[in-house]
């Protein structure tokens, strides 16, 4: 799953995660391509996400718009799969992402669609982007080189009283049979996408977080059955999001 952001010095790019990455651009918006997971995962994020900004902003839960008059950055936005999203509930929307074949895919797509949004290619630190009220970064951590830098070039892009969002598998037994050997093993995630080793706890990533000066909020599940699909879940033994603010 996911979107990639080479791995020396002070940068998070790793070189073959954006050439894997890139390498799917144009299967990208496809729901039953190399990214129908993708496709199944997004409206489970967006459902955490679009509650969590209700509850942080005072929006009205049944309002099409609540982004509307705030800036967003995705960060490893792939295709566009969660900044077109973000366009459509009023943000006006920034998307980074390592691979430019994936950026030349979403602006695409973005035109065909109508919507306006600021597609860049490269290194978070590099680009000279200003801070944004929302701040997003979806299955993204666990395919950086350096995780510290890369959650504090994030924080360094989050305004004051602004809300972040990450989600990213979990380091678990049960991550490495399900997603990697399962997963990978049958087709329904590319091989090569994910790298166990690289997986990141609710701890861990909450550790990270604090030493950026920002503070995570009660991590949700995103779990899977054969009768529910995927959902928002208590149990965490797979993938997880969270919402963040500033201390």
């Amino acid at each position: 799953m996911s979107n990639a952001t080479t791995g020396t010095a002070g940068k998070t790019i790793r070189a073959e995660e954006a050439a894997h990455f890139g390498a799917l651009a144009a299967d990208w918006w496809d729901p039953k391509g190399s990214s129908a997971m993708l496709h199944r995962l997004n409206p489970v994020r967006l459902a955490f996400l679009r509650a969590a900004v209700d509850a942080h902003w005072g929006s009205d839960p049944a309002g099409l718009r609540p982004l509307a008059g705030k800036r967003a950055l995705d960060v490893g936005c792939g295709a566009g799969l969660l900044a077109e999203p973000l366009a459509r509930l009023g943000a006006a929307v920034t998307a980074v992402d390592a691979a430019a074949e994936n950026i030349a895919a979403a602006q695409a797509h973005a035109t065909g669609v109508g919507l306006e949004i600021d597609y860049r290619s490269g290194e978070l630190a590099a680009l000279g982007l200003g801070p944004f009220d929302l701040v997003t970064a979806l299955e993204v951590i666990e395919h950086v080189a350096d995780k510290p830098q890369f959650v504090a070039q994030l924080a360094s892009h989050l305004a004051p009283g602004g809300l972040m969002f990450l989600s990213t598998p979990n380091r678990t037994t049960a991550s490495r049979l399900v997603m990697v050997r399962l997963a990978e093993g049958l087709g329904a995630i590319p091989k090569g996408t994910h790298h166990w080793d690289d997986f990141i706890t609710p701890e861990e990533l909450d550790e990270l977080l604090a030493d950026a000066g920002l503070a995570m909020g009660e991590p949700q599940g995103i779990a899977w059955s054969p009768a529910r699909g995927l959902h928002l879940s208590g149990d965490l033994a797979l993938n997880y999001i969270v919402s963040v603010v500033r201390r």
